[in-house]
């Protein structure tokens, strides 16, 4: 039987692929860039990780994160809550900036991948199935609740000497949402996903 050959993603450089291990990476001989890696988890890891990432996203980002209290004015904040304060301010363009990457895309990411797993799994609309496929990268790279992390981060380092500062549980559940969300993206093969998508074709 005939080896499947890939492209290395950075110079082209035409590759003989290998059943792996999991957990191990394969390196273009030329360049050395990572050209595909084998997960540590299977399809049913993988729904679980997502399923589990899915249900901490609503309480990290309705619960409060943050309560102030800065010479008596009390105020607690939430993810929505923060952007939206942006909004208002006038900086709808980071407002929006902060919405689609903090909150609509991580949630249509993990909902992408439960539904490809789901698709795998019953063998139904292969259709839907490659659309999907396709637009996993961009949603992939949208995904980016780190920057919001950050941002976070440094606003609790400057009001940390002028106001009184309460943590609520939202800051945990986003801290282990951006954890969750992470492994999810790092065990989510692409080549894995298209491949099990071409023997259901073919099949």
């Amino acid at each position: 039987m005939l080896q499947k050959a890939i492209l290395c993603p950075t110079c082209d450089t035409l590759i003989s692929k290998a059943t792996l291990r999991h957990g191990i990476k394969a390196y273009c001989p030329r360049c050395a860039s990572q050209v595909y890696h084998q997960p540590y988890c299977d399809l049913a890891g993988l729904a679980a990780m997502t399923l589990a990432a899915l249900m901490i996203y609503f309480p990290a980002n309705l619960l409060p994160i943050l309560e102030i209290n800065l010479v008596g004015n009390l105020r607690s904040t939430t993810v929505l809550h923060g952007a939206l304060t942006v909004f208002e301010q006038g900086y709808w363009l980071v407002a929006i900036a902060v919405i689609l990457t903090g909150l609509v895309a991580p949630l249509l990411l993990m909902l992408s991948i439960l539904c490809q797993l789901w698709l795998l799994k019953t063998r139904r609309y292969p259709h839907l199935l490659r659309w999907l496929l396709l637009r996993h990268k961009t949603l992939n790279e949208l995904c980016m609740i780190e920057i919001y992390l950050i941002s976070l981060f440094v606003s609790i380092f400057k009001l940390i000497d002028i106001a009184d500062l309460t943590y609520g549980w939202g800051i945990l559940c986003y801290i282990l949402l951006f954890i969750m969300i992470f492994y999810v993206q790092y065990e989510y093969n692409s080549q894995r996903m298209w491949d099990y998508y071409e023997r259901q074709a073919e099949s």
